[in-house]
């Protein structure tokens, strides 16, 4: 029996030399496919269903509805532990496949079944068409219409084609931009309006990293100081030992020096109180321990955090408004704004889907050529 790391190289293999036709001769069952892996607002589907047929494939004698060793029953199997944590992750990871980063079985739809994933199961869950499918699929292995090698290799393909595809749409955006430029480069004003346009669009949490991170890269050479390498959006500090989500150094020295913390709602008591104790825990002198938020800022907290200072011995516990802070930035540094835009669209199209979005990247896009244009009007 084939192990798992080469049924999944196979399928690769079988993707690629299939690029442009499919694996499989149902026409349905190839739509229904294609919708769950272009499911861009619930990406959970896809890799539920390549746990799966990996697992069957693997282990013919398994339900492939059964991903949950809860329902009992010899034919059950453990499609996160055994499946997707230990093999789809890693797969997608190398071959820089569109899917989520995190494993399916901890999204809502997925976490707390203990049944077959079978009709007439009804997963509550948006969009409702993708579960539909998810189920349908699975059915379609137990029935025999397919193989589940089948459906694991157009699953592969299916995603071969949205990365193209999704590759060639930025592509085309980035051009599109490039033929937009003016003599007369854009304002610090007009790039605090274009980030802040960014910044309110749905699903954009790590964006506002994003823009200190690229703040520090366009200024580091005036600054003496540099952002450490950002950690997965998913990657939990306790897991990763840092003190937030950005940490800056000096330039030539790895002493972490100053912490950014962001956050997309308002910043309390409690937050600071935890961001003190975990630099407390860490045993590590810095100067500075900033929340960057885009939520509403509480004047008695930041008095709180204040007041910190001399309790901790010098440091400065302190909460900005992040377009406050990047329209500070561009005016103090206001030379290099060009250098800052151009790295934070570089960081938000070099971030993995699941941290920033496919329509998130081409919205900058559009946004930026869009200023672009009016500039030169």
């Amino acid at each position: 029996m084939a192990t798992p790391d080469k049924i999944l190289e196979d399928a690769l293999q079988q993707a690629g030399n299939s690029i442009d036709r499919p694996v499989i001769p149902d026409s349905e069952i190839v739509e229904r496919i294609s919708y769950v892996v272009r499911c861009l607002s619930n990406r959970a589907g896809v890799r539920m269903l390549m746990s799966c047929a990996l697992a069957k494939s693997h282990r013919p004698e398994v339900d492939i509805r059964k991903p949950y060793t809860e329902i009992g029953g010899d034919d059950t199997f453990s499609g996160r532990a055994e499946y997707d944590e230990k093999y789809i992750g890693l797969f997608a990871s190398e071959n820089d496949l569109p899917v989520n980063s995190t494993t399916a079985f901890l999204t809502p739809g997925f976490r707390t079944i203990n049944v077959p994933l079978a009709r007439p199961l009804v997963i509550s869950g948006r969009p409702k068409k993708m579960y539909e499918d998810t189920i349908q699929l699975l059915d379609d292995v137990y029935q025999e219409r397919i193989t589940a090698d089948e459906l694991l290799a157009e699953t592969i393909r299916q995603l071969l084609l949205l990365k193209r595809e999704q590759q060639g749409r930025l592509q085309q955006l980035i051009r599109e931009l490039g033929s937009s430029y003016n003599n007369v480069p854009l304002s610090s004003e007009e790039i605090v309006n274009l980030i802040s346009q960014h910044l309110r669009s749905p699903k954009s949490s790590r964006l506002p990293v994003l823009v200190v991170t690229a703040a520090y890269q366009a200024a580091s050479p005036y600054l003496g100081e540099k952002a450490k390498p950002l950690y997965a959006h998913n990657a939990a500090d306790l897991q990763t030992g840092a003190l937030g989500d950005l940490e800056i150094t000096l330039v030539n020295d790895d002493e972490v020096v100053a912490c950014y913390e962001m956050k997309a709602k308002e910043v309390t008591k409690s937050d600071v109180g935890l961001a003190v104790q975990e630099v407390a825990d860490a045993g590590i002198r810095i100067d500075n321990y900033i929340f960057i938020t885009t939520g509403k800022i509480d004047v008695d907290v930041v008095e709180y955090a204040a007041s910190l200072y001399r309790k901790t011995g010098g440091i400065e516990f302190v909460i900005l408004d992040c377009i406050g802070f990047l329209r500070h930035f561009l005016h103090l540094f206001h030379r290099v704004r060009l250098d800052f835009l151009e790295a934070y669209q570089e960081l938000v199209l070099s971030e993995s889907d699941s941290a920033v979005s496919q329509p998130l990247k081409e919205l900058f896009l559009t946004l930026r050529r869009v200023a672009e244009l009016d500039s030169n009007a």
